[in-house]
């Protein structure tokens, strides 16, 4: 019995630390925790928001100095979030969107 309470006590740890942090939550010392983040880019990122919430990752990567859609990868892979989208699902959103309005202007074929 002991050995499946720290079993199961063990793997809430281990979900807890792969939990994902939110660029516009987390603490320097949640940010610290990421791979990827040193004192410097968590410093950057609290004192741009205290502009407000980052909307989305495009927003992000436009106040924070020094992240721009490789760094953005890379801090996605390691957790990091923008109002709960990693940069690859807001990237491929936004892609699709540009996409769509590019359809819509173009004009009607002829038949």
């Amino acid at each position: 019995m002991l050995k499946k309470i720290v079993a199961i006590t063990a793997m809430l740890f281990a979900v807890a630390s792969w939990a994902a942090v939110d660029a516009n939550k987390a603490s320097d010392a949640e940010l610290d925790s990421l791979r990827g983040v040193g004192p410097a880019l968590s410093k950057r990122i609290v004192e741009a928001r205290k502009q407000g919430e980052f909307k989305d990752w495009p927003d992000f990567m436009s106040r924070v100095k020094g992240v721009k859609e490789k760094a953005a990868t890379k801090l996605s892979a390691e957790g990091l979030t923008v109002n709960g989208q990693s940069f690859g699902n807001a990237h491929a959103t936004a892609k699709v969107a540009r996409n769509e309005s590019r359809k819509a202007d173009k004009p009607a074929g002829k038949p």
